[in-house]
């Protein structure tokens, strides 16, 4: 054949072509363990918060019923909030301001056991005390255009009603 050249074909090798696909592999492994480390941050983050909101119910709880708690530590359970599950424990210490309390709640899913490191996911301090009165309905209210404390409760006879 006259006109007939033999003309080298280009192109990669098996090899080539082997390495590359290789190392996409190890890329897109990277990317997916990056990913699933994020999701986890996330949920644990999450469920951190949770656990917040929990204890400050707690705080919230003890102040609303207006009588000092017991000093020392209690422990209790919610049934559900967040469709889980959480154990609580609430410890009870004298402040350094005399007549104050100091109250820590800690809070953990109910899943994970108490003696593991980091089982309680927050840790959360309210204080209460017969130190400073309680604002009610009914008692003293100062008006600052006035200037001048009105209310049922003062002591000196001079109210402003």
């Amino acid at each position: 054949a006259a006109g007939a050249r033999l003309v080298k074909a280009r192109g990669f090798t098996l090899i080539e072509v082997l390495v590359a696909l290789a190392i996409v592999v190890v890329g897109i492994g990277a990317l997916l363990g990056s990913m699933t480390s994020a999701a986890d941050t996330t949920i644990y983050l999450r469920d951190k918060t949770f656990a917040q909101w929990i204890a400050f119910n707690r705080i919230a709880e003890v102040r609303l019923k207006g009588v000092l708690p017991a000093k020392g530590k209690t422990k209790g359970e919610v049934n559900d909030f967040a469709g889980r599950r959480w154990h609580w424990e609430q410890d009870v210490q004298p402040a350094a301001v005399p007549g104050t309390l100091r109250v820590d709640v800690s809070v953990r899913p109910a899943e994970i056991a108490e003696a593991s490191k980091g089982s309680w996911y927050a840790t959360e301090t309210g204080l209460m005390g017969d130190a400073v009165d309680y604002v009610s309905a009914g008692t003293d209210i100062f008006d600052p255009e006035r200037g001048k404390v009105e209310g049922e409760s003062q002591g000196d006879g001079d109210h402003d009603q």
